[in-house]
């Protein structure tokens, strides 16, 4: 059995390219967002004007995330 190339036929698939991938890049982005807005809540000053909105970039990583990886995961038991 040749696991690398079942690997290579399972990332080959469109779902996991255009859907998958996307979905976990933004959960991890939305992961990145609440961190930085949890540490800007826990700081001396939680007042300061941060650099990026980071309350809005994990809100809006969120909801690409839910939306893309349950079209994933609809497209994985469908096929």
């Amino acid at each position: 059995m040749d696991w690398q190339a079942d690997i290579s036929h399972w990332l080959n698939a469109d779902w996991v390219r255009y859907l998958l991938l996307p979905g976990l890049g933004a959960l991890a982005l939305s992961i990145m967002g609440w961190r930085a807005e949890h540490r800007r809540k826990t700081r001396s000053d939680p007042d300061a004007v941060p650099w990026l909105p980071w309350r809005d970039i994990s809100f809006w990583g969120s909801f690409a995330a839910l939306l893309l990886l349950g079209a994933a995961a609809y497209n994985a038991l469908t096929s």
